[in-house]
């Protein structure tokens, strides 16, 4: 009955369409301008520690977007750059202990073989091998973290992938490892878990952080990283609903035939929900509707983590309702886009106010959804087939990474009088698919 996740994804896979490789990028004498990158320091979260395919793993921090930007420094004397890299051949881990995903062939509850994200058991020694002694690390991008969590001394006890990196995780904090290392240059790209923790959990659990109190942590923080005369650059948010895992799922993936719609709309007769045969709405969970549920709107979204098997055998979105935490109705939508309104313009307002490099991140984001264009090569934020996202949906893969960089360099560039060059994005590579 249900015509949604795989043959989307395999009908993507032929649509694959690749024009051209050739660079014709000019290459820039590179000139510091007035940047000293002699010590840079980048602080975010997960994004920016090179976390991808649901994962943190040695490939994925390689081409992490600080790490990409700190090679290009070096062609105007930025000096090394370390990060809290894992082992080269672990399979890394992520929040649910998991390893990172790739892509492989998966049977479905109908019996049917398809390829699919898969993954199992993670790295859990990542986590118990604590491997401070090996910086400090310039790269200070944490998993996990919210814009609050970067000055909270101890935030090493709460996350483990900021504990590894510290030797003094009961009392250390994020902003404090940044800082000391007296940078000339730092990056902060923070924020988007204040909203994407609550649009992951379909709106149904934690919340979108209040905007004056992250005003107040950007300014500490901005202000602590600039207190020996730093320059920098500042990313701000991307609207999130923007990104494949809220965007793959069709709202009306219900493929019905005409006995089924017959069926169903006798069935829900006394909600006043009709069915035709053909693509129609999902039935999702509403505690304001009557009977609880209702048809889920065309600009509403459904994640993807919905167990696809549930749509597809069990009756989910059909004979029962899709629960909360795999929707996002209007007004979650709206809470989130506020939150992202409203992070943005203190970003905006503290970069102008001092001085920095701003990166229109989200503007980058929602050019990804209808696709960039790179010496003749489409990327964009399709899922598996579109290149510019991993494999969970949310992070970057090598391709978008390099993207993101040039994003950052452009801004640095404009605001400093540098020409950084920029990164040749076809050296980089999409989702990979199994041979």
């Amino acid at each position: 009955m249900q015509n949604i996740f795989y043959k989307t994804l395999l009908g993507a896979f032929a649509a694959v369409a690749i024009v051209s490789c050739k660079p014709d990028q000019k290459a820039p004498t590179p000139e510091a301008g007035s940047l000293d990158v002699s010590k840079y320091v980048s602080i975010g979260n997960s994004i920016t520690s090179g976390y991808a395919d649901n994962a943190l793993y040695y490939d994925g921090q390689m081409v992490s977007y600080p790490n990409l930007i700190a090679q290009q420094f070096k062609l105007i004397g930025g000096g090394e750059f370390r990060q809290p890299l894992v082992n080269m051949s672990s399979v890394g881990i992520g929040g649910s202990l998991n390893s990172k995903l790739t892509l492989g062939y998966k049977k479905d509850c109908k019996g049917v073989t398809a390829l699919s994200p898969v993954g199992g058991a993670g790295d859990f020694s990542i986590f118990t091998s604590n491997i401070s002694s090996t910086g400090p690390f310039n790269n200070m991008g944490v998993p996990g973290a919210k814009s609050f969590h970067v000055p909270y001394p101890g935030y090493g006890m709460a996350n483990p992938f900021f504990g590894r990196m510290t030797a003094n995780p009961q009392t250390s904090s994020i902003l404090a490892e940044a800082s000391a290392q007296k940078a000339t240059f730092f990056s902060l790209f923070i924020g988007n878990n204040d909203v994407l923790s609550y649009a992951l959990a379909g709106g149904a659990a934690d919340s979108v952080t209040n905007v004056a109190y992250f005003g107040g942590v950007i300014d500490l923080i901005v202000g602590t990283m600039m207190s020996n005369g730093a320059k920098g650059v500042i990313g701000n948010i991307p609207d999130v609903t923007n990104i494949p895992y809220f965007t793959t799922v069709p709202y009306n993936g219900l493929t019905l035939d005409a006995t089924q719609a017959a069926g169903l709309s006798a069935a829900y007769a006394q909600l006043g929900i009709k069915f035709s045969e053909g693509s129609n709405a999902f039935i999702i969970a509403d505690a304001s509707a009557p009977g609880g549920m209702r048809q889920i709107k065309s600009n509403e979204l459904i994640l993807l983590s919905t167990p696809q098997d549930s749509l597809k055998c069990a009756g989910w979105g059909s004979t029962k309702p899709i629960a909360n935490q795999y929707v996002l109705s209007t007004t979650e939508i709206a809470n989130i886009q506020n939150g992202v309104a409203g992070f943005n313009a203190k970003l905006r307002a503290v970069a102008d106010a001092k001085g920095l490099a701003y990166v229109d991140v989200n503007a980058f984001m929602a050019q990804a959804k209808k696709g960039i264009t790179y010496n003749g090569v489409l990327t964009s934020a399709t899922f598996v087939s579109g290149g510019a996202f991993s494999l969970d949906g949310v992070h970057l893969t090598p391709k978008g990474n390099a993207l993101l960089a040039n994003e950052f360099l452009k801004a640095i560039n404009a605001k400093y009088s540098s020409t950084v060059p920029l990164l040749n994005v076809g050296d980089y590579k999409g989702v990979v698919f199994p041979n």
